[in-house]
């Protein structure tokens, strides 16, 4: 029977592969370049934003953001590529990923940040640096530093603080509890649903355009939020803030 194919709309993924059989896909400082390389090239071809990225010996993350259905063949050039060079490499045959990547769509902006925070900690796993920065296979020293290479230029992290060190604080700050689970929630979209793309905000607007107290106007929120709406979205049209809409969430839940 034939793979479904991917549901692919404009904003941001959450992009994990593994090596086949949890096997080592980075051997080598070289090999590592190679594959930093290629996201340098595909980006460019495919028109990709790279945000930020990760890779393990045995994995790698990627947080990315396409405004046209080509996030397939954008990830088909990069994993084809690399295994050709990988396999020749090591005198190697057979698959070298483990099946399909995994795409996460990242529906709400609360999410971003916990996600761009796990993916640079992801260096930290690995018990050989303990700090971020030493760290040469993430692009962590690349958004710290004063200017970015051309393939993270419109990272969207760095967009969010002007200053550096305003950068290098959030980065200190280890995701909690409730950053995971969000984390969690958002990993937990595997593709996401094809109704997202056509939500209509003429009929959010009219949701929010009367009530009669905040406990209306809290319910109304949980109500746009199951119907698929994102709470930036929601706070936008309603006129506050998306951490106090995230705070309508979360008392709900409580």
């Amino acid at each position: 029977m034939p793979r479904k194919p991917r549901i692919e709309i404009s904003g941001y993924y959450h992009i994990v592969n593994r090596g086949v059989e949890q096997r080592i896909i980075y051997k080598e400082h070289k090999d590592y370049e190679y594959f930093i390389e290629l996201l340098r090239k595909g980006t460019k071809e495919f028109q990709i934003n790279l945000h930020n990225y990760c890779l393990m010996s045995n994995h790698y993350h990627l947080l990315i953001e396409i405004n046209k259905q080509n996030l397939s063949k954008f990830m088909r050039y990069v994993n084809l590529q690399y295994a050709l060079y990988f396999n020749k490499k090591y005198k190697r045959l057979g698959h070298l990923w483990q099946g399909r990547f995994k795409s996460y769509y990242v529906a709400d902006e609360a999410y971003l940040y916990a996600l761009v925070r796990y993916v640079e900690y992801n260096a930290l796993k690995i018990r050989k640096v303990k700090q971020l920065e030493d760290y040469l296979y993430s692009s962590y020293r690349h958004l710290v530093d004063t200017k970015l290479p051309p393939f993270l230029q419109y990272s969207w992290i760095r967009q969010q603080y002007e200053k550096r060190e305003d950068l290098k604080v959030f980065f200190t700050i280890p995701a909690d509890e409730d950053d995971l689970r969000k984390l969690r929630t958002t990993t937990n979209l595997l593709e996401v649903p094809a109704k997202k793309e056509a939500l209509d905000e003429k009929k959010l607007i009219k949701l929010f355009k009367k009530f009669k107290n905040t406990e209306e106007r809290n319910n109304q929120i949980l109500q746009a939020y199951q119907e698929g709406y994102s709470q930036y979205k929601i706070a936008k049209v309603i006129g506050i803030s998306q951490p106090a809409v995230n705070g309508v969430m979360k008392r709900s839940k409580d």
